[in-house]
């Protein structure tokens, strides 16, 4: 999850939509994995959404002073699954799925509330972080780029066309991949992420508004 140039009078808004999000990310792996048949994340103490339960400090800290940070990953035991390859792109893909959904929710919230005087500015830019930061979260996360969830989707598919090695070569250069891309926008003030992001996120403004 990468943000920057985020003005000070808005972290207030930020840091709770953000910590929810993130909670709930996370709590629908674990969630679509106890529903596959792997209790692990449960016995955990992960099928919660409970942010202290998901949230890593490290990433929490480096989220704050840098603009980019992430949560504790949820573990699944593949061997509990029914059928491993195909419930492991289940559990990688309800990630995502479930920030499309908050992010889905709250443009009905904005769209019900816009001809109201319920909308204040500060509902109104809540709901609009809440929605970016959610659009965000799904689509950097659907990056075929290891370690994000996107890579775990597609990994069955390229093991069945090209082999089980340029699985392995993902799960090698994917993290360095994605390290060089975060570093140079930072140095660059140049976003790459951005060219995916904003596109949708406008386009979601343009569906409910």
């Amino acid at each position: 999850m990468l943000f920057s140039n985020t003005e000070p009078q808005i972290i207030v808004l930020l840091i709770p939509a953000l910590v929810f999000s993130l909670s709930f990310h996370e709590f629908a792996h674990a969630w679509m994995a106890h529903r596959l048949g792997d209790s692990t994340a449960a016995r955990m103490g992960r099928l919660t959404l409970n942010p202290i339960s998901h949230l890593d400090p490290v990433g929490s800290i480096a989220l704050l002073l840098m603009g980019f940070g992430w949560a504790k990953p949820v573990p699944v035991d593949s061997r509990y699954l029914k059928n491993p390859k195909e419930d492991m792109v289940k559990v990688a893909a309800a990630g995502p799925i479930s920030n499309i959904v908050l992010a889905i929710v709250a443009a009905l919230v904005l769209r019900l509330l816009f001809s109201t005087d319920l909308l204040t500015n500060s509902i109104k830019t809540f709901f609009i972080i809440f929605m970016q930061i959610n659009i965000t979260l799904a689509v950097f996360n659907l990056l075929p780029v290891s370690p994000l969830d996107g890579s775990q989707i597609l990994s069955p598919f390229l093991e069945k066309k090209f082999g089980s090695e340029i699985v392995w070569k993902m799960q090698l250069y994917g993290p360095r991949i994605l390290f060089f891309i975060i570093l140079f926008s930072m140095m660059t003030d140049i976003h790459i992420f951005s060219f995916v992001i904003n596109p949708i996120f406008n386009l979601f403004i343009f569906i409910f508004f």
